[in-house]
């Protein structure tokens, strides 16, 4: 009688263990596993994607046009901007972009341009538009004597690396290789290189296919104003067509990382960092973990190393992507996970770092971690697709005067743990003064990237937008700026202040496309708001 009231017990504890570790198994696997497409979310406004009378054709499509889809929606990586379109054309030689525009002007409808549609608040598309996909118009060739490599926009950073390596490596370029070369020339992306700057640095020569159908080759010495406006442009000027681009040689670099206070950033990267040509590549990360919120601040530098001789081995995927996948989902559940995650990038991550440059190439380095040039932008970022239901994750960018930076980064922690907000990753970069007319940069600027999971449900869209306007007059408020290609949660003023540009922008618009072919659901929003 005593066993079975002993065992009985024993036994219910253990079925609880077991259920325990069977649903905490379920979840794990949940937070883990891969998307088996693109996540379709509910519009923020009920009935916001329905489609609208769609447009009367006058004249039947050419032949030649290759249709992706007719009618539907199309959504970005956001998954909140769910859009009717009239469809979607394949854009595979220069001539079907020519093709879809005189189609679209003889019918009456509106055109905008899609490379992966990363961009967050429908700057590849916009309502009942044809959309012109240019993912396969994607060829590109190099010159090694004067390092030009001349590229179609529809080709990804990711392909662009794979032909370069490994000899030569991209000088400028978005810190994951999942984009466009045209996307990153329409919003004027940066990266790593704190040196290099923007891609539009970068750019020697470009080819674009104007509203009317004309190409202009266009660069920063012989067309500058128009050059000015393409780069940072969001597609609405002409469509890139291809590129000639500096490239620079796939040199070895030695990986450091080191924990600093954010106060201590500005004055590490002007002493030790901005005059160092041997660094070629540099960003930080500062720490989410409650603790230690916008505190502490991994800095991840890249210093170049003579190692002669070395083989430099193909590029390969990022590891380990599941498991990545589970931490970084699983720290949006809490405190405890999200304080996991930071020390595992402090002590676990630098264990586990890829170092393709063997080291029995390079004795005299001892331990040292060596990569070429390439690896440490050649991630195609799949560990942040998920299947989570109700939720989405955003990014911010902000600039600020590189005095501001401490101050900024005060003000940003204020807001968010104010509004509770739910902070995944925020890291830091270095942008240089840009003279393109939308430019995020009037001066030598920080970055501050945040990557913010919100539900999607009405209040987390309020909520989104709340933040986005509190942070905007923040930095603003400091002499800085916002990027554009997000959520469209900032006033008409909010713009005008932050981009004194837009009203020339507006107006060169309307010289450049008089009939307004070219658009995006930004340009639609705001331009009948900012005058020009």
């Amino acid at each position: 009688m005593v066993r079975r009231l002993i065992a009985r017990p024993l036994v219910i504890a253990l079925l609880c263990v077991v259920l325990i570790a069977f649903v905490a198994l379920r979840k794990a696997l949940y937070y883990a596993a891969d998307p088996t497409g693109d996540k379709d979310c509910p519009p923020p406004a009920p009935g916001g994607a329905d489609p609208s009378r769609p447009a009367r054709i006058q004249l039947a499509a050419p032949a030649s046009l290759v249709w992706v889809q007719r009618g539907g929606t199309l959504n970005d990586a956001s998954c909140l901007s769910r859009t009717p379109v009239y469809g979607v054309v394949a854009v595979r030689e220069v001539d079907d972009v020519r093709a879809a525009l005189h189609f679209a002007r003889d019918n009456g409808l509106k055109v905008s341009v899609a490379g992966v549609r990363h961009s967050m608040g429908g700057q590849a598309f916009a309502r009942n538009a044809l959309v012109l996909d240019m993912t396969r118009l994607n060829r590109m060739s190099l010159d090694a004597q004067t390092r030009t490599l001349t590229v179609e926009s529809g080709a990804t950073w990711h392909a662009v690396q794979t032909f370069l390596h490994p000899r030569f490596a991209v000088t400028a370029m978005q810190s994951t290789d999942i984009f466009t070369v045209g996307g990153s020339i329409a919003v004027n992306a940066h990266g790593m290189d704190h040196q290099a700057g923007s891609v539009g640095r970068t750019i020697r020569a470009m080819r674009v296919m104007l509203a009317d159908g004309s190409i202009q080759h266009v660069s920063r010495t012989d067309t500058p104003r128009l050059f000015n406006l393409v780069v940072g442009g969001y597609g609405l000027f002409g469509v890139i067509v291809d590129a000639d681009l500096d490239v620079t040689p796939n040199v070895v670099y030695r990986s450091e990382r080191r924990v600093i206070r954010y106060r201590d950033f500005p004055s590490v990267f002007d002493e030790q960092i901005r005059g160092a040509p041997h660094y070629g590549l540099m960003y930080g990360h500062l720490s989410t973990a409650p603790h230690s919120f916008l505190d502490e601040m991994l800095l991840y530098a890249y210093r170049l190393e003579d190692v002669r001789g070395a083989t430099i081995p193909p590029l390969g995927e990022v590891r380990a992507v599941r498991l990545r996948r589970l931490v970084f989902n699983l720290a949006k559940q809490g405190t405890l996970p999200m304080r996991l995650k930071w020390l595992a990038e402090k002590y676990i991550e630098p264990r586990l770092e890829s170092c393709p440059v063997s080291r029995n190439q390079a004795l005299a380095e001892g331990e040292a971690c060596l990569v070429s040039r390439n690896h440490p932008m050649h991630d195609s970022v799949r560990y942040l697709k998920n299947a989570l239901d109700g939720e989405t994750d955003i990014l911010h960018e902000y600039f600020v005067p590189r005095s501001q930076f401490v101050a900024f980064v005060d003000g940003v922690r204020s807001v968010l743990r104010a509004r509770r907000a739910n902070l995944l990753n925020a890291s830091v970069r270095v942008v240089h003064r840009e003279d393109n007319v939308l430019t995020y940069a009037p001066a030598e600027m920080f970055a501050l990237v945040l990557y913010l999971n919100q539900t999607t449900d009405a209040a987390g869209h309020a909520a989104m937008r709340g933040l986005t306007g509190e942070l905007i007059d923040l930095a603003v408020g400091l002499g800085g700026t916002f990027f554009l290609p997000y959520q469209l949660h900032y006033s008409a003023e909010q713009l005008g202040r932050a981009y004194p540009g837009i009203k020339e922008f507006v107006a060169a618009k309307r010289q450049y496309d008089p009939g307004g072919l070219l658009t995006n659901t930004f340009y639609e929003t705001y331009a009948p708001r900012v005058g020009g």
